[in-house]
């Protein structure tokens, strides 16, 4: 057993069963009387059994004899003629006729018809075969092709006669339907249909309000700043941050390397400057500050601080950081502020909706921060209309649909003296996007709501024909205020898009004072740590405020830009 790949015997699994069930039918009586210790005391005496055995396997394995191996007399083979293993092209096709013929007839089974067909293709053969010795190779060839498309063309036809019926059973088949979508554009177009301002029209969704609202131990209605980190700490770092390069500088280390980079009550020049605004300036391009603002940053802190007498115990690193911060802090801080809360309630002493219009490039996130806005305005007691002007993008509508009926959800009529809070204004796709706009501030004035929210569709700067669209539906309906939508993952993009879009503005404007850019909404804040340099570009290319900084996925993930922490997270090393 343990050499049979060695020596292969036949019998062996044979001769195992019969010893097992040998053994098993002699001792059986012995087992169930004495059970396990029957088996360690007790003595067996089976090695006769065995032999017999082995030698009932033997002789049957010699009674089988093995499988002889033909010879070559008596192969198929061997009964051919060298004349017949020579092949002529004429002579070939011919051959394969005649065995389809030959094997179409011992299917039939008809012994006269085999006999018939053999003779037939033989005269045949010899005929053709003498009409081949007269023609040419080519003509040949072309008798074989047309007699070739013949039979082909007739079995064709054969089979189209059989499969007529089953081809008209076929011809009904219809496109697939899905459960959650329509082939029928006309099904997507809201032009005619009563949906708008029809609370009906968006049922109330039930849904985990946890996970639409995130923290809720916050106050409502109110907007938090933006927090980095703690100012201590903020502050603690940064004077760590910048003992450490001067320290390293001097090459001396420990006092006396610190006492090296004091100034001694003398004026900087820009010889002393150079080496540290030159990395700072890495250092901002580092954290997604666009190279050129960064550039134009250093050279005006170097303006300020050329020819200023420095204190004794001030180091030229500790002075440039702290003319750099306050310049930061300067550009996100513009002079002029956009509290959108009192510009609301000023439209509402005069009657009319405060209209704001979010525009920027695709997939930055406009629709998701419009729904942000609409819930923090909801729980500051205002009415919104939601004007779903992105006519172009497959699934705009059913998106604004969706955060609608959610919104709805969270703030339910019940709770505001029976009013619907927010409402969703559609057309549907392929209408223009201004003409929409226009009608829902129209309907927003009939019906009384304090806010009308319009979202575009996403549009890239070098895109004139949709720029020059944007423009249009900014100075037909002449929103309250224009909010540019950016990500703050982008570095130079930044600054490419925002000139591009006022530019476009302006060029595609008619009227004499174009409207351009008024805020910026900055998304995505929380994917980018400490490299929040999409800020500073953003502020100091547009000199506008950034009015909401996105931070999440619920709700709730909205805030004010807090201009500290962001340079403390700027200058962060």
């Amino acid at each position: 057993v343990g050499f049979q790949k060695i020596l292969t015997l036949t019998y062996v699994d044979k001769l195992i069963d019969d010893v097992h069930k040998e053994f098993r039918d002699k001792y059986r009586n012995e087992f169930q009387q004495k059970g396990t210790l029957g088996l360690l005391n007790g003595t067996f005496d089976f090695k006769d059994d065995f032999l017999r055995l082995l030698r009932e396997a033997e002789e049957s394995s010699k009674v089988r004899a093995p499988t002889v191996m033909k010879t070559f007399e008596q192969s198929v083979k061997s009964q051919k003629t060298v004349k017949c293993m020579i092949e002529t092209r004429g002579e070939k096709p011919k051959e394969k006729v005649k065995t389809k013929k030959n094997k179409g007839s011992k299917k039939e089974g008809n012994e006269a018809a085999t006999a018939s067909n053999k003779a037939a293709p033989g005269e045949k053969q010899s005929s053709a075969a003498g009409d081949r010795e007269e023609l040419t190779k080519d003509e040949i060839l072309q008798k074989n092709r047309e007699e070739f498309f013949k039979r082909h063309m007739k079995a064709g036809e054969k089979a189209s006669k059989s499969l007529k019926p089953d081809a008209q059973k076929e011809k009904g088949k219809k496109p697939r339907v899905w459960d959650l979508g329509n082939s029928n554009a006309k099904v997507l177009d809201y032009s005619n249909s009563a949906t708008n301002g029809n609370s009906e029209a968006c049922p109330v969704e039930e849904f985990d309000p946890d996970m639409a609202l995130g923290d809720r131990n916050r106050e409502p209605g109110r907007l938090y700043d933006l927090e980095y980190e703690s100012e201590e700490e903020a502050e603690e770092k940064v004077l760590q941050n910048t003992s450490k390069p001067s320290t390293k500088k001097g090459g001396l280390g420990g006092m006396f390397g610190m006492l090296k980079g004091l100034v001694g009550s003398k004026s900087l020049t820009r010889e002393d400057m150079d080496p540290v605004l030159e990395k700072m300036k890495d250092h901002l391009i580092g954290k997604n500050v666009a190279a050129e603002i960064a550039v134009q940053l250093c050279e005006s802190v170097a303006k300020k601080l050329e020819g200023k007498v420095m204190g004794t115990f001030t180091t030229v690193t500790s002075t440039v950081k702290q003319a750099l911060q306050e310049a930061l802090v300067q550009i996100l801080q513009p002079q002029r502020r956009v509290d959108v809360l009192r510009d609301v309630m000023d439209a509402q002493r005069h009657r009319r909706p405060y209209v704001v219009t979010f525009c920027g490039v695709n997939g930055v996130g406009k629709s998701t921060n419009l729904a942000k806005i609409s819930f923090w305005l909801i729980e500051n007691g205002f009415s919104v209309l939601i004007a779903a002007c992105d006519t172009f993008r497959a699934g705009a509508v059913e998106q604004l649909r969706t955060h609608t009926r959610r919104l709805n959800a969270l703030h339910p009529p019940e709770s505001h003296g029976g009013r619907t809070m927010v409402q969703l204004y559609e057309k549907g796709y392929g209408k223009d996007a201004a003409g929409i706009a226009m009608e829902a501030i129209s309907y927003a004035r009939n019906q009384g709501f304090d806010v009308v929210l319009v979202d575009t569709a996403g549009r890239m700067q070098d895109n004139a024909p949709l720029m020059t669209a944007l423009a249009k539906l900014i100075a037909v309906n002449a929103p309250d205020l224009v909010l540019f939508v950016g990500e703050a993952l982008v570095g130079n993009e930044a600054v490419d898009q925002l000139v591009k879009f006022n530019k476009a503005l302006a060029d595609h404007s008619m009227a004499q004072t174009p409207r351009l850019i008024d805020g910026i909404v900055l998304t995505k804040f929380d994917t980018i740590d400490d490299k929040v340099g999409a800020a500073i570009s953003m502020t100091y290319i547009t000199s506008k405020p950034i009015v909401f900084v996105g931070t999440g996925q619920t709700y709730c993930d909205l805030r004010s830009l807090n201009a500290k922490a962001v340079v403390a997270a700027l200058m962060k090393a």
